[in-house]
């Protein structure tokens, strides 16, 4: 059994190459980066990524969208934006005395949310029912929306006027939380002789939604050993209750990870060994996956923000004293 599902993954791993070659014409390096899209676009899990500005956090999802044959928008997030202006309208017509609705931009395979979080709650709100429903309602009507439905989002760390602090409810719909950081000396190197000196590369669309919902289907049948399972759940409650792990870190933590961690760090630990072209899943998966998942879900106390201690540090202490199987 193992060993047919590790044939399919590796016939379908060849479409992962595909999309991190025609990717790789537009962006330099990025690789945690490009790697935790696809996890979202193949899972169907939302993905949050911050990083200051001129980091190609916008180029990347572009590129990544331009690979998939599905319908791509990009909604610049600012302070005057209205849910009308996310999820549609009614409008009324004179004519036939009666009202048509007008739908909104939302209604995209994947959608780029540029600068999230400078949009006013209400915004926001409109957002969080798409997100985890996979519907909208505009003038009590509800429609579905597109399958896969996915949402990108990029917001500014650094740029505090005129911004908006994502809802803790919304924060724990995204799947995934990046934080990327600058280039090394190779790669900016590479991105100086690339812009304005080369002729523009082009993406090319190398999968389908079909493909993108058989290997989500080959993703989710990854294997994952028994003592693994209890691993994750094992992390998971580090976070909330760490005295009976025998970790010291309590006073730093004001809300442990929500169950939804649970599900989506198996998830994506699955996602991570099909990346790597593996048929099963190993510890290393679940660590290398779990900052992306637990980073936005752990509440720091004030104790921890006025020692300048992150939710990265919390989740490190975490690994180094939960047994690993």
């Amino acid at each position: 059994m193992l060993e047919e599902l590790k044939t399919r993954v590796e016939e379908k791993h060849v479409l992962i190459n595909g999309i991190r070659s025609e990717i790789g014409r537009i962006i330099v390096g990025q690789r945690n980066l490009i790697d935790a899209l696809l996890m979202g676009l193949f899972m169907k899990g939302h993905v949050l990524i911050e990083g200051v500005p001129g980091l190609a956090k916008t180029s990347a999802v572009m590129a990544l969208a331009a690979t998939v044959q599905a319908q791509f928008k990009r909604i610049q997030f600012t302070p005057d934006l209205l849910p009308a202006d996310l999820i549609g309208t009614e409008v009324f017509r004179p004519q036939a005395n009666d009202f048509t609705i007008k739908k909104g931009p939302i209604f995209h395979n994947i959608i780029l949310a540029d600068e999230i979080n400078r949009a006013p709650s209400k915004v926001q709100s409109a957002l969080l029912e798409a997100m985890q429903e996979r519907q909208v309602t505009i003038g009590g009507t509800t429609f579905p929306l597109e399958d896969p439905f996915l949402v990108l989002a990029t917001q500014n760390p650094i740029e505090q006027e005129g911004t908006y602090p994502l809802p803790e409810a919304q924060i724990d719909r995204f799947m995934l939380k990046v934080i990327i950081d600058y280039p090394d000396k190779a790669e900016e190197k590479e991105i100086m002789k690339r812009v304005g000196f080369q002729n523009e590369s082009s993406v090319q669309a190398v999968i389908t939604p079909d493909q993108i919902n058989q290997i989500a289907a080959l993703m989710r049948a990854v294997y994952v050993d028994e003592k693994l399972h209890d691993y994750i759940v094992d992390v998971v409650f580090a976070t909330r209750n760490p005295k009976d792990y025998h970790i010291d870190i309590a006073d730093y933590i004001q809300y442990g990870a929500s169950p939804r961690a649970t599900i989506f760090l198996s998830l994506a630990a699955r996602a991570q060994a099909f990346l790597q072209g593996r048929a099963y899943v190993t510890p290393q998966d679940v660590k290398t996956v779990a900052p992306l998942v637990l980073r936005h879900r752990i509440i720091l106390s004030y104790e921890a923000e006025a020692e300048d201690i992150t939710t990265d540090e919390i989740i490190e202490h975490v690994f180094d004293s939960v047994v690993v199987p």
